[in-house]
């Protein structure tokens, strides 16, 4: 039997929760508050768009489970598959939203089809019907809940039902005051909510956590894990609800996939949590992986808690919605049970929150205002009190919402399952999804294929889904089920058409959307559109192309008085939010703002569209008519302006093309001139270098054989004398052989002399030639050879010059060691040399191998060398196919040759013969 919980106890954690909500909501919207910031975080923001997990996710999926097995998976694998593609449908959304200031979905249907009132009417009080059954199912929810959490029994009834005395009721009306509080503060439609989002996103969080509790509890405290749970459900003959099949097949999961797709991006309260309160474009990046993972997670334990509550409550007749708040109630875990309960109440009360505020401001912006502005003589009379009605037109528009979802609940959804309920929902928004795809893709989609596009589709959504409702619940008879409305087999409206092997849902889906897409394509492509619709079409299609100075981009002519439109801004904004708005234009164009005769097209589009966010697009529309003399604009002539919009912006990207391109060859034409400055000065430094190396051992060799002359000199110092000519002699060839080299090489006159060399040979004959130098200088020589015979086709005279230039460098600058290393890697051979140097600075790595380089600076000190032999050993690497490096670290010196093992001779030869 489940525990019973105290009535206090559940009013007392209810209504301490509410608290928490408000003084979250509270603090984040106080003025320099940390929580403000953090609601423009891209992970409060993902978190924010789990508003889509309601009470239907976190009870209603485990009755599904129980039911009909794996099928509630299809809810959510819609949404993770076209999670991917937001940035490109729903990144166009937010861009098309944000420059035109769209407060709704309503809103943004009927602005992109010539901003039309009709359609937007049509398109709220179809929502208002979709909607207001799934907001009955999270009041019901919360009713159940509390049912559960302070009866013995949840089926018991108590006495006679009183309106009065429902719980659920003052829960309900409790959420509509928060709503009205924090939802309604500001006029304008597109204010962003920070409060609200930072404690959607803090939902999102309770509801997760406690699932996940309750979860983990049922699956490794009540049994030994997973495969425990599966394998005592497949003894209870339970193992048909975890096999992979659909209701009605396969084909349920596709319908079922795509539905939820539509749902995600369409409901009411994903558009505005996912657009209108979207800062940040950039934000779409975290929310397509972490939305996803979300999901995913909340739906962990589903199954399990599904088929553990199936075995636990067998033949005791407890509602499978019921099990997540069941099971810890029937063990004695009173507090996990107020957890889950928490849990529960989150998930409901974050969807009726945030889609009140949608539905409220879609009634107010494209019900109310229209009728009221479209009234001449009443909106002159009262234009003072316009925003005054506005405001609270959305308050009692809330309350009026969240009272008729109640009474939807007690009086048709009371006996019907979380799921069904929701899904009718579904199915109703799919409806939007042909005039909102087509309008953002497709510039001929025009209003008359949307408004009967969405007539045929609403009509054929409540002859399949809403009055089986009505008859299954009384109101009609229930003949129409059996034998079709007027007694018609084809109209049955589970069976329209004859069309069986469907689920209920998918049936409907599947004729409603066929039909609205039919008409909404067929007649956009015989219909013609009037210049709004067509300027709006291009707009909306290619928002991409536009800046964001929409205003000129939209043609209008006529004329208007500027102060009545500013008057028309003070009254809707405030006389300081519309100072800052004019101010906001005059910078955005560029141009004072003059205070008084006609205002020029720009600030009439501009002055629309701050009303648009206040009032939406089509009140907007008629306000500014009512002060304005508006002239139609003959089509030819909005697309000979088009045309020309999009000739001058061609021409203007190819110049900015133009432009970018004269800007980087200009910047590379800088480049080569610094590096012809500095090859110029490198040439001076070198050739002064170069005289510098040959003018001294000319003046020895001239001041030796001057010496030499005299007589009286020993045999002795003859032979010392002429010995140092000899050396002098031969220094001044090395140089000159080193410019002949090198200039050999940069011409491509080099040629080598190709030999197949045993490798080992050539390094033992190359560091006995420097052996000496080493043990002169009391150097530690080591050589250290991985390979015993290695036969490699190479120049050996030049591979010898490479290796003695760079042991004869590291001669000059190691400190007490040097060391040879040869090795083997794959198919290529690398040759070290190591050196306990000083080092090389970090800025001189890049130019080591450049020739002349070691003549820098040579004012300050002079050289070693000339700055060849690095130079020259590059050139002859590259000869053979292969490379030189140098780094420091651990406080020594490396330098690095390569050459590749596996080359024939011809390829050799190929690659000398490139360098020539």
């Amino acid at each position: 039997m489940i525990l019973m919980l105290s009535t206090e106890v559940i009013i007392s954690v209810t209504f301490g929760y509410l608290i928490l909500l408000f003084a979250i909501t509270w603090f984040t919207e106080r003025k320099g508050s940390m929580l403000k910031k953090w609601a423009a975080h891209p992970y409060v923001y993902s978190l924010s768009l789990a508003v889509y997990c309601t009470a239907w996710t976190f009870y209603g999926s485990v009755g599904r489970a129980a039911e009909s097995g794996l099928d509630f998976l299809t809810i959510y694998i819609g949404p993770c598959l076209i999670a991917p593609l937001w940035w490109l449908v729903m990144r166009k959304i937010i861009r098309i939203s944000k420059l035109m200031n769209i407060s709704s979905i309503a809103d943004f249907i009927s602005s992109r089809y010539g901003k039309s009132a009709n359609l937007g009417a049509l398109v709220t009080i179809f929502c208002l019907f979709g909607i207001l059954p799934y907001i009955s199912i999270q009041i019901k929810g919360i009713s159940s809940s509390l049912d559960i959490m302070q009866f013995t029994d949840p089926l018991e009834q108590v006495g006679a039902f009183s309106v009065f005395g429902d719980s659920g009721l003052y829960l309900a009306l409790g959420l509509a005051l928060f709503t009205v509080i924090f939802g309604t503060r500001a006029i304008e439609a597109t204010a962003r909510h920070e409060g609200l989002v930072m404690a959607v996103a803090f939902e999102s969080i309770v509801k997760l956590i406690s699932f996940l509790a309750i979860g983990v509890f049922v699956s490794f405290f009540l049994f030994d894990g997973l495969p425990d749970i599966f394998a005592k459900a497949k003894e209870a003959d339970l193992s048909h609800l975890f096999v992979l099949s659909g209701e009605n097949g396969i084909s349920d999961w596709f319908w079922m996939g795509l539905l939820s797709m539509m749902a995600v991006l369409f409901l009411p309260r994903q558009f505005q949590m996912g657009i209108i309160e979207n800062t940040s474009e950039k934000h779409l990046d975290t929310a397509m992986w972490l939305f996803p993972l979300y999901l995913v997670l909340i739906n962990l334990f589903v199954l399990p808690i599904a088929l553990s509550g199936l075995m636990i409550f067998q033949n005791q007749g407890v509602i499978a919605d019921t099990f997540v708040l069941a099971i810890p109630l029937e063990y004695g875990y009173e507090g996990l049970a107020i957890f889950g309960y928490l849990g529960g109440f989150a998930a409901a009360t974050s969807m009726i929150i945030v889609s009140t505020i949608s539905l409220s401001t879609m009634v107010s912006n494209n019900l109310l205002m229209p009728i009221l502005v479209a009234n001449t003589s009443f909106s002159q009379r009262f234009q003072s009190n316009l925003p005054r009605i506005l405001i609270w037109g959305r308050r009692l528009t809330i309350f009026a919402i969240i009272l008729l979802s109640y009474f939807y609940f007690r009086v048709l959804g009371s006996g019907s399952s979380l799921v069904s309920t929701g899904l009718i929902s579904f199915v109703a928004i799919a409806q939007l999804s042909p005039s909102i795809i087509g309008g953002i893709f497709w510039k001929k989609g025009s209003k008359s294929g949307a408004i009967w596009g969405l007539l045929a589709g609403m009509f054929i959504w409540a002859f399949t889904l809403i009055l089986p409702t009505f008859a299954i619940n009384g109101l009609i008879p229930i003949e129409i089920l059996n034998e079709g409305l007027f007694g018609l087999a084809w109209l049955k409206p589970y069976n329209l058409f004859g069309m069986e092997g469907m689920s209920i849902i998918s049936h409907s889906l599947f004729f409603s959307l066929f039909a609205n897409l039919l008409l909404y394509v067929s007649i956009s492509l015989f219909s013609k559109q009037n210049s709004k619709e067509l300027n709006q079409a291009v707009l909306f299609v290619d928002i991409f192309s536009y800046d964001k100075n929409l205003d000129t981009n939209i043609f209008w002519k006529g004329q208007a008085q500027f102060p009545a439109l500013q008057g028309l801004l003070q009254t809707f904004l405030g006389e300081k939010k519309a100072s800052n708005a004019l101010h906001d234009f005059s910078l955005s164009y560029d141009k004072p703002v003059q205070q008084k005769g006609m205002a020029d097209p720009e600030f009439v589009n501009f002055a629309q569209r701050i009303l648009s966010g206040v009032i939406g697009a089509a009140s907007a529309r008629i306000l500014v008519g009512s002060v304005v003399k508006e002239e139609e604009i003959p089509m030819e002539e909005v697309l000979h302006i088009l045309k020309e919009t999009q000739e001058l912006k061609s021409l203007n990207q190819e110049l900015k093309s133009k432009t970018k391109a004269l800007k980087k060859a200009s910047e590379k034409l800088s480049e080569a001139n610094e590096a012809l400055k500095l090859n110029d000065m490198l040439k001076d430094e070198f050739i002064s270098t170069v005289t510098h190396e040959m003018k001294t051992p000319i003046t020895s060799i001239r001041a030796f054989s001057e010496i030499l002359q005299d007589e009286g000199l020993s045999e002795t110092e003859k032979k010392r004398f002429l010995q140092i000519i000899i050396d002098e002699t031969g220094r001044m060839t090395r140089l000159i052989d080193q410019v002949l080299d090198l200039e050999r090489f940069d011409s491509g006159r080099q040629t080598l002399n190709w030999e197949k060399v045993e490798l080992r040979t050539l390094l033992l004959e190359t560091a006995e030639s420097v052996e000496k130098v080493f043990l002169e200088k009391g150097l530690t020589f080591q050589i250290d050879c991985s390979f015993e015979e290695l036969f490699l086709m190479v120049d050996p005279d030049r591979i010898k010059q490479v290796l003695l230039n760079l042991l004869s460098n590291a001669s000059k600058f190691a400190k007490t060691s040097v060391q040879l290393i040869a090795n083997q890697v794959d198919e290529q051979l690398y040759i070290s040399v190591i050196d306990d140097g000083i080092g090389i600075p970090d800025e001189d790595l890049p130019f080591l191998f450049e020739k002349f380089f070691q003549a820098k600076n040579q004012t300050e000190k002079k050289p070693i060398g000339t700055g060849l032999g690095l130079a020259i050993s590059k050139k002859i690497m590259d000869y053979h196919g292969g490379k030189i490096q140098v780094q420091t670290k651990h406080g020594k010196t490396v330098f690095q040759i390569s050459i590749p093992i596996q080359q024939k001779e011809s390829q050799l030869i190929n690659t000398a013969t490139h360098h020539e």
